[in-house]
């Protein structure tokens, strides 16, 4: 059992726009320990695992990593 909140349909699109247009995106979100990260970010892709969502992104330094998609709390784009 997971405690992951899926996101609106709405928001989901957006991000997958940002992936198609390669766009940088400056992102809000809690780490798995629930500190608050902020970030610019390039998304690459969306993922599923067990049933959460998750947008993988390349970070300013250029690794890649996974942001799990109710952990965002803002973006917007650069």
């Amino acid at each position: 059992m997971t405690d992951y909140t899926p996101v609106d349909c709405g928001l989901h699109s957006e991000y997958e726009l940002a992936i198609m247009h390669r766009d940088k995106l400056k992102l809000t979100w809690r780490d798995a320990d629930g500190e608050t990260c902020i970030d610019t970010i390039t998304p690459t892709d969306l993922r599923t695992r067990n049933s959460e969502e998750f947008l993988v992104v390349s970070g300013a330094d250029g690794m890649e990593f996974e942001i799990r998609l109710d952990r965002i709390m803002r973006f917007s784009r650069t």
